[in-house]
């Protein structure tokens, strides 16, 4: 038998994800008395308890939202009933509305939701966004004054407005009426608006707390539309637009939201808007499930038509990654009142035809986005990388890039590096706009108000944030970032978190505990999708697919049984290949093809098995033995050649060796007359991890 094995260098990857694991505590005790309590099964128990779900009552709203009793929207917002008053009289007078939006999802869909909803119940009232290329986020004066040129009566902000303070002060020197309906976070200075509805001024345990600014336009619309009496045919086009918007926002999926985005998925199938039945068209979604809609609804804010058995449903990925980043694409790089004609058309024909603009769009930025991911990854490998952990915090500046994508960007830099980021590109020789996303332990808004002196125009809240200033601040503004971030960054915390649920084996994971998941969705913010990692499993295949995906099949061996399942890594190309055994973190998804359904992992984590560690560097030559099925068997690392292997010998003295990152080993009772084995066949694994095992325990003891 050749000795090459014995002496070739353990095979060499690339680097594997740099995370933090986060496992959630395993309550079992407590998670098995509220599963008793409340009728559901252990793992459900613990996945609620994990999101602070805890009580029987807790579990009762959380499962059916519809049992949520709402407070009026008139008693939770201050300033709403003085602007149902400005739009009913801007009604019953014809006097003349102008609705500003934003021009990213969750303005456009508010803009959209405002603009039917008004028009349906008689009003005057058309819309501007300002341009992002040009102008940047938010109304601004020349939109104010564009507006009062036209004879403009009423103003109404949509996402947008909170921070605007010279703006609306001059549409109120103008005379102009305003109201703000924005979700941002609350500015040092309110602006002098008549009337301001904006979730982060009321109190925190009300349910319209988390909504979006799609969801603040919702419940002003729904309120005047019951005010005046003429709900009749309104709510589900409103509906169809809020949980668009809220999904693609990335909106906290509690309170309302939860309640009526789970309704709005049931509904979006066969919602009559012609702009979303191109976009589903367009974009290949499939509605599935036979998940029941709600009952009869009659509180205010959700007037719904009674429950229908067996309606399929829509799920928030479909929105997060197939219709949200299709309207998107739009605001980022196009003209967004191409959304806006998109979902307030009537026409079919039109609505295709817009449709396949966004497709188009979409397909250019995903192409700008790779571009430009690419080029910032190698500017931070060669000029930012070493410096990460003492700055902690990653500022790029680099011109030419396309600040409509940007955020994008940033985004995919947060994940890969783990630190909060704040992309820009030059407007000119003078002036910087930008981007920022933040971590948990980083608040973007809070940073951003820190470096206020510094900047221009800024907005945002916790995670993310937008930003412009004059190139002269550059040195300023990086050097002021870094002084905030190590005022609230540790060093542990620079790495991407990865919050995980529970423990699976992967014969555990089949149909039936995939629909009990079914439980907990809607999921988004604030109620993530469930995670779970599985220790020490076998990667037997695995293949680069698509735009730098990894297509994989894993094996867990239990009890000499085999299991094996595939799985995907979304553009995870840099660490391919992976090593041939780790531990994988992962959500559940099912796979839909050739109509066969099957259950597969979609990968969001990665790392060496901790027997792997202890594998690769032991403490010393050491040796063991231990039984396994009955028999006595010695095992131990020893040196050999550059590394190191671990031999298991038999009560016959035959020998097993194995080599760390390695499938095939060796068998027999000397290296000449050995032959090659597949580790990963049940028979050797089982028997390898049983040693690494028993050296692991020994190494506790020394």
């Amino acid at each position: 038998m050749p000795d090459r094995l014995s002496h070739e260098p353990p095979k060499r990857h690339r680097r594997l994800p740099d995370q933090r694991w986060q496992i959630s505590p395993q309550q079992t005790e407590l998670a098995q008395k509220l599963a008793v309590e409340t009728n559901i099964s252990p793992i459900i128990s613990q996945l609620l308890i994990n999101r602070g779900i805890e009580t029987p009552k807790q579990v009762e709203t959380f499962l059916d939202p519809e049992s949520l009793i709402l407070p009026s929207p008139l008693e939770e917002f201050p300033d709403l009933a003085i602007s149902l008053e400005l739009l009913e009289e801007a009604i019953a007078f014809q006097k003349k509305i102008a609705i500003c939006g934003d021009y990213d999802a969750d303005g456009m869909t508010s803009t959209a939701l405002l603009l039917r909803s008004l028009r349906a119940l008689g009003a005057q009232v058309d819309y501007a966004i300002p341009s992002r290329m040009h102008e940047g986020y938010g109304i601004n004066k020349r939109i104010i004054e564009e507006f009062h040129s036209e004879g403009v009566w009423l103003i109404l902000t949509v996402d947008n407005g909170i921070s605007a303070f010279e703006p609306i002060a001059r549409a109120r020197e103008l005379g102009l009426k305003v109201i703000i309906t924005d979700h941002h976070d609350i500015p040092q200075q309110l602006p002098p608006a008549n009337a301001i509805l904006n979730p982060k001024l009321i109190a925190e345990s009300s349910p319209y707390r988390g909504v979006a600014g799609v969801g603040v336009a919702y419940i002003l619309a729904v309120s005047l539309a019951q005010h005046l009496g003429q709900v009749q045919g309104l709510i589900k086009p409103m509906l169809a637009l809020f949980t668009l918007g809220t999904i693609a926002d990335l909106a906290p999926l509690t309170g309302v939201n939860r309640r009526w985005v789970k309704r709005g998925l049931q509904h979006l199938p066969k919602s009559q808007l012609p702009g979303i039945q191109a976009l589903i068209q367009v974009a290949g979604v499939q509605a599935r499930g036979d998940e029941k809609a709600g009952g009869q609804i009659t509180d205010v804010c959700c007037l719904l038509s009674p429950k229908t058995q067996n309606a399929k449903s829509l799920k928030p990925e479909d929105i997060g990654f197939r219709l949200g980043p299709r309207i998107n694409a739009i605001g980022r790089i196009g003209n967004p009142q191409t959304i806006i004609e998109l979902l307030i058309t009537n026409d079919m024909g039109e609505a295709l035809e817009l449709a396949m603009q966004c497709e188009q769009t979409n397909t250019s930025r995903q192409q700008m986005c790779e571009q430009i991911e690419q080029e910032a990854i190698a500017y931070v490998e060669t000029e930012f990388v070493t410096s990460l952990q003492q700055d902690r915090v990653l500022f790029i500046v680099q011109p030419n890039w396309h600040h409509g994508v940007i955020g994008i960007v940033a985004s995919r830099l947060l994940e890969r590096y783990g630190v909060p980021v704040f992309i820009g590109t030059y407007e000119d020789e003078e002036h910087i706009r930008g981007s920022a996303r933040g971590i948990p332990e980083f608040h973007i808004f809070e940073a951003l108000e820190y470096c206020h002196d510094l900047l221009g125009k800024f907005g945002g809240h916790k995670a993310a944030g937008g930003f412009s200033l004059k190139a002269q601040n550059l040195q300023a503004l990086r050097s002021r970032l870094s002084e905030f971030a190590n005022q609230c960054l540790e060093p542990q915390h620079l790495k991407p978190l990865l919050k995980i649920d529970a423990q699976l084996n992967l014969n555990e994971i089949n149909q039936q505990f995939y629909q009990q998941l079914n439980a907990l969705h809607p999921c988004g913010m604030d109620n993530p999708d469930p995670t779970f990692w599985t220790p020490n499993v076998q990667v037997v295949e695995q293949q680069t697919i698509g735009k730098g995906h990894i297509k994989l099949t894993l094996i867990q061996n239990i009890d000499n049984q085999q299991y094996k399942i595939k799985a995907i890594a979304w553009r995870w190309r840099d660490y391919f290949p992976l090593p041939p055994r780790v531990d994988v973190a992962y959500k559940l998804r099912e796979n839909h093809f050739n109509g066969n359904t099957t259950i597969e992992l979609e990968l969001i984590g990665v790392r060496l098995p901790q027997s792997h560690q202890f594998f690769t560097s032991p403490r010393t030559q050491s040796s063991t033995t231990f039984e396994y099925r009955q028999r006595q068997y010695t095992c131990g690392f020893y040196k050999n050649g550059l590394g190191s292997e671990l031999r298991i010998k038999n009560p016959e003295g035959k020998v097993l060796v194995m080599q760390p990152g390695h499938i095939i080993g060796l068998l027999g009772t000397n290296r000449e007359n050995a032959k090659e084995v597949d580790l990963s066949q049940p028979q050797y694994d089982s028997i390898i991890q049983a040693a690494l095992k028993a050296l692991s325990v020994l190494s506790a003891e020394l």
